[in-house]
């Protein structure tokens, strides 16, 4: 019975790892002020050409009202999931970075959830031990997939920076994905605690 708890644990861990990688983490869109776009592209149609050219410009775009344009448009729109993070490193040819965040955000928890599985459901013999061992040794790494989220929350936001000026506000939505992640990271680490691993005997 006092394993009911630890199992449970663990199944709702992974059942929420799943949906956490694969459902998107963040969306980022961008958005431009119709006039401030219209503003930006006469000045840069101007300095092309003369004083006067501008000045015409500039009371063309007065008399046809674009200096008083409403509303926004959207420029730019990505929403990702951590696998979707992995592919898209690796399509750009990040292979290492892929690698790592593939492996801490999605490898290392589903084999240390695993493991626990397996460490409660089994009785006590020579190989538990050693199991809980190689389970003590992973949960050194339990903070590592926090950091990869934010390291992925972070990526997004800085391609998105490098990809747009001044002239678009961006705004950053967190999708399901992240929730889901977080509610893994904070069962994982329940059922961390209540698993007592049985000490190695000499």
């Amino acid at each position: 019975m006092r394993l009911l708890l630890p199992i449970i644990t663990i199944l709702i861990a992974l059942a929420l790892l799943i949906p956490g990688v694969t459902q998107p983490v963040l969306t980022l869109e961008g958005k431009i002020d119709k006039s401030q776009l219209a503003k930006t592209g006469i000045a840069m149609i101007a300095d092309e050409g003369d004083r006067n050219t501008r000045n015409m410009l500039m009371m063309a775009s007065s008399m046809l009202g674009l200096d008083k344009l409403e509303g926004e448009i959207s420029a730019y729109q990505k929403t990702r999931s951590i696998w979707g993070t992995v592919d898209e490193l690796a399509d750009n040819k990040n292979y290492l970075v892929a690698v790592l965040v593939a492996l801490f955000s999605i490898a290392i928890p589903c084999i240390k959830l695993l493991m626990q599985l397996v460490y409660c459901l089994i009785p006590m013999n020579k190989f538990k031990p050693r199991l809980g061992q190689v389970i003590q040794g992973l949960s050194k790494w339990s903070m590592v997939d926090v950091f990869v989220i934010a390291l992925i929350v972070s990526y997004l936001a800085g391609n998105a920076d490098g990809q747009m000026g001044e002239l678009i506000n961006m705004h950053a939505e967190f999708g399901a994905g992240f929730w889901y992640f977080t509610g893994y990271c904070l069962f994982a680490i329940a059922a961390s605690s209540l698993i007592k691993v049985e000490p190695k005997n000499s």
